[in-house]
Protein backbone atom coordinates (compact mmCIF):
# COMPACT_ATOMS: atom_id res chain seq x y z
CA UNK A 1 0.00 0.00 0.00
CA UNK A 2 1.50 3.43 -1.13
CA UNK A 3 1.45 5.09 2.46
CA UNK A 4 0.55 8.39 1.05
CA UNK A 5 -2.67 6.81 -0.72
CA UNK A 6 -5.99 8.73 -0.09
CA UNK A 7 -8.15 7.64 2.24
CA UNK A 8 -11.16 5.46 0.94
CA UNK A 9 -14.77 5.76 1.25
CA UNK A 10 -15.03 2.52 2.62
CA UNK A 11 -12.08 3.47 5.53
CA UNK A 12 -13.90 6.51 6.40
CA UNK A 13 -17.31 4.71 6.59
CA UNK A 14 -15.37 2.26 9.03
CA UNK A 15 -13.52 4.95 10.63
CA UNK A 16 -16.96 6.14 11.78
CA UNK A 17 -18.18 3.21 13.24
CA UNK A 18 -15.17 1.77 14.76
CA UNK A 19 -13.02 4.01 17.44
CA UNK A 20 -10.14 1.17 16.87
CA UNK A 21 -9.84 1.82 13.70
CA UNK A 22 -10.36 5.61 13.41
CA UNK A 23 -7.56 5.53 16.32
CA UNK A 24 -5.23 3.24 13.89
CA UNK A 25 -5.76 5.45 10.52
CA UNK A 26 -5.08 8.78 12.63
CA UNK A 27 -1.99 7.25 14.00
CA UNK A 28 -0.72 5.83 10.87
CA UNK A 29 -1.11 9.42 9.24
CA UNK A 30 0.48 11.29 12.19
CA UNK A 31 3.66 9.18 11.26
CA UNK A 32 3.70 9.35 8.30
CA UNK A 33 3.59 13.35 8.33
CA UNK A 34 6.35 13.20 11.18
CA UNK A 35 8.29 11.20 9.30
CA UNK A 36 8.12 13.65 6.12
CA UNK A 37 8.18 16.71 8.27
CA UNK A 38 11.35 15.04 9.63
CA UNK A 39 13.03 14.57 5.64
CA UNK A 40 12.06 18.05 4.88
CA UNK A 41 13.87 19.83 7.84
CA UNK A 42 16.82 17.78 6.85
CA UNK A 43 16.65 18.72 3.51
CA UNK A 44 16.26 22.44 4.53
CA UNK A 45 20.19 22.30 5.13
CA UNK A 46 20.73 21.86 1.65
CA UNK A 47 20.79 24.05 -1.52
CA UNK A 48 17.77 21.47 -2.77
CA UNK A 49 15.25 22.41 -0.06
CA UNK A 50 11.83 22.57 -1.75
CA UNK A 51 9.61 22.92 1.67
CA UNK A 52 9.26 26.58 2.37
CA UNK A 53 8.80 28.28 6.32
CA UNK A 54 5.22 28.11 5.31
CA UNK A 55 4.87 24.74 4.28
CA UNK A 56 6.77 23.44 7.70
CA UNK A 57 4.48 25.72 10.04
CA UNK A 58 1.58 23.90 8.06
CA UNK A 59 2.94 20.72 8.35
CA UNK A 60 3.11 20.92 11.67
CA UNK A 61 0.02 22.68 12.56
CA UNK A 62 -1.83 19.67 11.09
CA UNK A 63 0.53 17.16 13.21
CA UNK A 64 -0.64 18.69 16.20
CA UNK A 65 -4.31 18.55 15.34
CA UNK A 66 -4.01 15.11 14.25
CA UNK A 67 -2.55 14.61 17.76
CA UNK A 68 -5.23 16.03 19.41
CA UNK A 69 -7.65 14.16 17.70
CA UNK A 70 -5.54 11.03 18.34
CA UNK A 71 -6.18 12.38 22.27
CA UNK A 72 -9.88 12.79 21.83
CA UNK A 73 -11.10 9.11 20.11
CA UNK A 74 -9.11 7.78 22.73
CA UNK A 75 -12.01 8.10 25.24
CA UNK A 76 -11.19 10.00 28.43
CA UNK A 77 -8.89 9.49 30.36
CA UNK A 78 -8.15 6.38 32.86
CA UNK A 79 -8.03 7.49 36.74
CA UNK A 80 -5.21 6.52 38.91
Amino acid sequence: MDPFALVTDAELAQAREDRAFRQRLLTRNLELLLGKLQTQRRAARTATATATASQMREGVTLAVRLAELIRTTAGPPRRS
